[in-house]
């Protein structure tokens, strides 16, 4: 399965967001893009680098490669004729990920580890055994946990997980801790997405 392995903090820097709950400390201390000579290349972004990099965090965020996201980008831009806007149907199907539900339900601090959980097989989704972390959900989707893997060290200690999350409560997910489920109750609402993103500046790129 193609993923982007580079480090995570590295390009928090780059993209001056935390996409990581790791690369918070370490942003505190390093500010400013990687690099030797990076202080000596900043100057006032063009508006298509403001676009560039609008896109480039999101897809980041989200763990997405290029292709994955241009395609979504693509279906959102098909499907707004239906009274959303393209930007906002964008972050919808990115949070109907699989692993973003996991990891918004709290069952993992990153979308990382919750990609890993998932590609590992640890899930059901309405009863039947997947390691997809791009599958989409829909209303009345239920994920949970398997039992052999409900026994494992990493499972058993779920309420400390929870705990570690910075994860609220969301409209789309209700999720139950005791038993480690998921039900999916609706749609996610566009405030409910990351905060610090501008949707807008993403179709814009793309609308060049």
């Amino acid at each position: 399965m193609a993923r982007d392995r580079s480090p995570i903090v590295k390009q928090s820097r780059r993209e001056g967001y935390a996409l990581h709950p790791k690369a918070h400390k370490i942003m505190a201390k390093k500010a400013g893009i990687p690099g030797q000579h990076a202080h000596g290349r900043q100057s006032k972004p063009s508006l298509y680098a403001t676009q560039l990099r609008e896109k480039q965090k999101v897809r980041r965020t989200y763990g997405l490669l290029e292709k994955q996201f241009a395609r979504l980008m693509n279906e959102a831009d098909r499907s707004s004729a239906h009274g959303v806007l393209p930007g906002e149907l964008l972050l919808q199907l990115l949070e109907r990920r699989l692993d973003n539900a996991v990891y918004r339900a709290g069952f993992a601090t990153s979308r990382r580890g919750a990609r890993q959980l998932v590609s590992h097989g640890h899930f059901l989704l309405n009863g039947r055994r997947v390691d997809i972390p791009s599958i989409r959900l829909k209303e009345g989707d239920e994920i949970t946990v398997r039992p052999k893997s409900a026994k494992s060290g990493y499972f058993s200690q779920i309420d400390d997980i929870e705990k570690n999350s910075i994860q609220g409560p969301l409209s789309w997910l209700k999720s139950d801790h005791k038993k480690i489920s998921i039900t999916v109750t609706g749609l996610p609402k566009r405030e409910e997405a990351e905060a610090d993103i501008n949707e807008q500046l993403i179709v814009e790129y793309y609308s060049r």
